[in-house]
């Protein structure tokens, strides 16, 4: 079968990423002897120089972890939390009843960093000063710029100038948009992170003293000090059309910690699949997988009608669940037993038709009433736009799908696979004294009081961001995952799917043409909704977008390469493998 690349194999270790430069940091730590936490780390900081549209240091991150000294997944939770002064009422009195999709209302406590430390930490050898020096320098010294940046900073360019001068000085240097594949440097971001090595060196000679001083440096010393005075003092422009200070301070930032927790899991065939707990939407993977048991996709074959339309059919209701059950599980009763089990799964199976359903479903699990939020009007969108997981950015800064992704594994055993997000340059201004914004993930919840995901001081924001992990007869397989919004569940399924029932491998099963729903309400700010309508890539037979079409989906082209961006590794055969989306000429594997 003809793939865009090889799936790689080798016996030293694997890396995966959205962008070659951070593939390559994260081989160049395992090279010089560090392991996969530390390769992960080095390539996650990478990301945030070299894909500052998708993620930055003031961003979010899930982060699942194979542990081979207790032989299971550990989930490490880099999302942060709403300020003690978010709430409800709080926007209610500013005469909003929806977070703004941009601005300084919608920052959340930046967990990415604590995480990466705790990763560090916990299961790295590393110290402080080796992960940071590789983004540490192409922050100093330049990297080439993507066409994608240049466009994205193009297209909020007025906004800078005019509401954010913050940013305009960050992001147009020299007064005008840095051009494609130039040489682009973020000195004082350089400087924020030369100043947290130096911290963390001053406190002694120990590995874990030095990242624990990196940890109270951001979150109890001048990176929140910092962050605290411009939330405080400096109105900024919203989405609302109207500017606004911040509610997140220094002691928020001082008060929240990462923390390790466990997976959510399903077994499906001879897998189990490991997600996080329904703070994010990782869970949706496990109910489509729980309603697809009942179906013979192997017969079926990936690329067919009804491959597709037994798959997107499935997600419109796993999403709807999303909708009405999941949120932060430390706020609200999340009936995830219920929704997994297979008494429910055969009821919601029942309601899947040979025709496209276009009614938003949640299901009763275990007899409770499912609550839904008040839906602003669905709003029309360049379906086009929604493609290869990079964000469609508004002029006002208002952004839909974000993210990069991270797979690691190394010759001992660890596997590793991370989803950073948040923090990007359109979603808030830029702090100056830091050389970063800080993440808008409070736009996803929900300004209306009783849902499992309404506005509460300290609680998580139901996140979109959703690594994966696999493995077979106990043993670690498969790390997996991409950028993409709402659309993650759905191209990471697919592609689970093509090497389950299709019988490809990493990189084939990647290129397969993809697909998804946009039946499920937005996540991202405005929050609209397009029943029954769907995205396939043209790669498709003719008569598949036909007969999808007969059974009454509304179905949009989006070109031959378009939808998703796909990375992975595995243990598999007595060797690691490794595979990276093609689309967009960005996402890269490297290993020996």
């Amino acid at each position: 079968m003809f793939t865009t690349r090889p799936e790689l194999k080798g016996t030293i270790g694997m890396v995966a990423t959205t962008h070659w430069l951070a593939s390559s940091t994260g081989m160049a730590m395992l090279e010089r002897g560090g392991n996969a936490a530390d390769a992960a780390v080095a390539a996650a900081f990478v990301l945030q120089v070299v894909e500052p549209h998708l993620n930055g240091p003031g961003g979010d991150v899930p982060i699942l972890v194979w542990d081979e000294r207790e032989h299971r997944v550990r989930v490490i939770c880099g999302q942060g939390v709403a300020p003690a002064a978010a709430s409800v009422q709080a926007l209610a009195d500013l005469g909003l009843d929806m977070m703004p999709g941009t601005g300084q209302l919608p920052n959340v406590v930046p967990g990415s960093f604590g995480a990466w430390m705790l990763l560090l930490e916990q299961w790295g050898s590393m110290t402080v000063r080796e992960v940071l020096e590789p983004a540490i320098h192409y922050a100093k010294n330049g990297h080439p710029l993507l066409e994608r940046v240049s466009n994205a900073i193009g297209t909020v360019e007025e906004l800078f100038r005019t509401h954010w001068p913050t940013s305009a000085a960050t992001w147009l240097p020299h007064g005008e948009v840095p051009a494609p594949w130039s040489s682009f440097t973020r000195p004082e971001l350089a400087a924020t992170w030369e100043r947290i090595v130096a911290e963390a060196e001053a406190a002694g000679p120990g590995r874990e003293r030095q990242v624990e001083a990196a940890h109270d440096a951001w979150y109890r010393g001048f990176v929140a000090e910092a962050i605290g005075e411009f939330s405080r003092t400096v109105p900024v422009m919203d989405t609302s059309g109207e500017a606004h200070t911040g509610l997140l301070t220094a002691d928020d930032l001082a008060a929240w910690a990462p923390a390790v927790e466990e997976p959510v899991s399903y077994d499906y065939y001879d897998t189990t699949v490991y997600k996080t707990q329904p703070w994010g939407q990782g869970p949706v993977f496990l109910q489509q997988l729980a309603l697809l048991k009942g179906f013979d996709l192997a017969a079926m074959g990936p690329g067919s009608a009804d491959w597709v339309h037994t798959i997107i059919e499935a997600s419109k209701l796993a999403l709807a669940d999303r909708e009405a059950w999941y949120g932060d599980p430390r706020f609200t009763d999340v009936p995830l037993e219920g929704l997994l089990s297979d008494d429910y799964n055969d009821r919601r199976r029942a309601l899947m038709t040979d025709e496209a359903s276009f009614v938003l479903r949640p299901g009763a699990p275990d007899g409770r009433v499912p609550v839904m939020p008040r839906y602003p009007d669905a709003l029309d969108i360049e379906l086009g736009q929604m493609g290869a997981g990079e964000p469609t950015i508004m002029a006002s800064g208002e952004t839909r799908g974000d993210t990069c992704h991270i797979d690691v594994v190394d010759r001992d055993g660890m596997m590793i696979s991370a989803t950073p997000s948040g923090g990007w340059f359109q979603g808030s201004p830029t702090v100056p004294e830091l050389g970063f914004c800080i993440s808008t993930r409070g736009q996803m919840f929900w300004a209306q009081e009783g849902l499992p995901n309404s506005l509460r001081p300290g609680a998580r924001p139901r996140t979109t961001l959703t690594p994966s992990f696999a493995t077979r007869e106990g043993k670690p397989w498969l790390a997996f995952g991409t950028p993409g919004g709402d659309f993650q569940d759905q191209w990471t399924l697919h592609f689970f799917l093509n090497v389950v029932h299709g019988g490809l491998d990493l990189q084939a099963a990647i290129d397969e043409p993809d697909f998804h729903s946009i039946h499920m309400p937005n996540s991202f700010w405005p929050r609209d909704t397009h029943l029954g309508h769907m995205l396939m890539e043209d790669r498709f037979a003719p008569v598949v977008f036909e007969e999808l079409r007969r059974r009454g989906h509304k179905v949009t082209r989006a070109g031959e390469w378009s939808l998703g961006s796909i990375s992975a590794v595995a243990r598999d055969g007595g060797w690691l493998k490794a595979a990276a989306n093609p689309r967009g000429m960005q996402g890269y594997a490297v290993g020996r």
